[in-house]
């Protein structure tokens, strides 16, 4: 049984090769910077997992023993300074550490462009990733694509955003080159399927889908799909500046993430030659089109198997995490607090009614008023009982939409909003005297007014729900406190 190491497991790529891997019948091992986020994935048990950096040349010497073939999955999203010498610093470790080991093959997703001028930094340094990855001996199969559609890539997340959210669309210079676009499970099966043809080993082969567009036509095309009329409004002089702010607002794509895929914009990124139909002829690519109808199958059916946002964004253990996924936002709050989880239960099922909101009372009650000014329920309601919570009751003006006693508490919304929000409170046991408290709030915008809303607020709720979660803590400890005292 051929042993495997992927590198970047977290990824977008990486944590949908794996399960094709496994099915294959591989033997699977993953090098991970934080394999703690792998502990929820369905294959997490079929594969061995080892602590590692590439940038830190860290557990390379332990990832990398025994392997036939590595996949090399690692590169930077971001548009920081530094970063093409970070690449090509953890290309050069990677390739020393696998040709130290006798790795038979490197396998390599890289991106397409012909060399010139109008190449970005991006495309350049994975070009250059390439050829560091070859340079110490180790055969390499490097495949080159341009953007892959599937459900939760990144580069179909913005096309989709931009299109949902924008009755008008404004066009420019930037839209005008040609792209082929790759359908992920296409790139999926290019990667698999070039383990069983060593003919490939040591080629740079140029995959892509069965159609190529200009980047202007890759929105009209997902607009007709979606039954959306679009005005398109050519602006001519737009800038990569102003593209990449524009997708940063709109979308849940930040400018520092955008801003590299903006530039890539500017060259055409098709395939020359016949290489993967001549190594791969089983293999017929999806066209555009196709790839996006599958690709909202899976967001309709909620069988999105990885998201780009997994690539970088923080643990759950963080003090403060921020997504917008999916079309869904969600904003946390992380807090270790010294108290049992279910006293910091029983301090949060308590929230509301005659009690308050804890933190910002004046702000809870000025949402309760302008929400009956549009027609609302404000919180007239209050709760049934000041202690004990049930699940479907009200709770001023949210619905308990599931109780887990002792532990968890889910609120809806039954505020006049422009989406559905929901508010999550979650004690974790860490010891028999302390846990991990987590308030999550959640928003499913409707429209770009749903999203104005939502981000005009943004400041106050980092400021409310911080401080909600901080008085929580405090009132937990108290009551922890109380009840030791009458204990001793």
């Amino acid at each position: 049984m051929k042993k495997i190491l992927v590198a970047g497991p977290t990824g977008y790529i990486g944590g949908r090769l794996i399960p094709r891997l496994l099915a294959k019948g591989y033997c699977v091992r993953c090098l991970a910077r934080h394999p703690e986020r792998l502990a929820g994935r369905s294959w997490a048990g079929s594969v061995e997992i080892v602590k590692g950096d590439v940038y830190k040349n860290k557990g390379l010497e332990k990832a990398l023993a025994g392997i036939d073939a590595a996949y090399y999955l690692i590169h930077s999203m971001a548009d920081v300074p530094g970063f093409e010498k970070m690449e090509a610093v953890s290309a050069s470790n990677f390739a020393k550490a696998a040709a130290a080991a006798g790795c038979g093959r490197t396998v390599y997703l890289g991106g397409l462009g012909r060399e010139g001028p109008e190449l970005s930094k991006h495309l350049n340094s994975r070009h250059r990733v390439g050829e560091v990855l070859r340079s110490c001996g180790t055969p390499v199969t490097e495949f080159r694509a341009a953007i892959i559609v599937g459900s939760g890539s990144i580069s179909f997340e913005m096309i989709r955003y931009l299109v949902e959210r924008l009755p008008i669309i404004p066009t420019s210079r930037l839209l005008e080159a040609r792209c082929q676009p790759l359908a992920v499970r296409d790139a999926l099966n290019y990667l698999v399927s070039c383990l069983e043809k060593p003919e490939t080993a040591g080629r740079v082969i140029e995959i892509g889908g069965a159609t190529a567009h200009r980047y202007e036509d890759l929105l009209r095309i997902y607009a007709d799909i979606r039954g959306l009329k679009r005005r398109f409004i050519d602006l001519r002089r737009g800038n990569i500046w102003f593209g990449s702010a524009m997708v940063g607002l709109i979308t849940p794509v930040p400018k520092v993430f955008s801003r590299p895929l903006i530039e890539s914009l500017l060259c055409d990124v098709t395939c020359i030659g016949n290489d993967a139909e001549r190594f791969f002829p089983e293999i017929k690519p999806l066209d555009y089109a196709t790839a996006v109808k599958y690709a909202l199958i899976r967001l309709s059916e909620d069988a999105v198997e990885t998201s780009w946002t997994a690539a970088y964004t923080p643990s759950y253990a963080k003090p403060y995490t921020f997504e917008d996924s999916q079309g869904l936002i969600r904003h946390a709050h992380v807090l270790r607090v010294e108290a049992a989880a279910e006293t910091v239960f029983k301090v949060f099922s308590g929230i509301g009614g005659r009690r308050g909101w804890f933190y910002a009372q004046w702000l809870w009650a000025l949402k309760a008023l302008q929400d009956r000014l549009v027609g609302g329920i404000g919180m007239r309601l209050g709760r049934r009982h000041p202690d004990n919570i049930r699940q479907g009751e009200v709770l001023d003006f949210w619905r308990v939409e599931r109780v887990i006693d002792g532990r968890m508490m889910l609120l809806r919304a039954e505020m006049r909003l422009p989406g559905k929000g929901w508010l999550q409170f979650e004690a974790v046991p860490d010891g028999e005297w302390t846990s991990t408290f987590r308030l999550t709030a959640y928003f499913e915008p409707h429209g770009l007014f749903g999203n104005l809303y939502w981000y005009s607020l943004y400041p106050a709720h980092v400021w409310i729900f911080r401080g909600l979660a901080m008085e929580i803590r405090r009132r937990a400890m108290a009551l922890e406190n109380d009840i030791n005292q009458e204990a001793g």
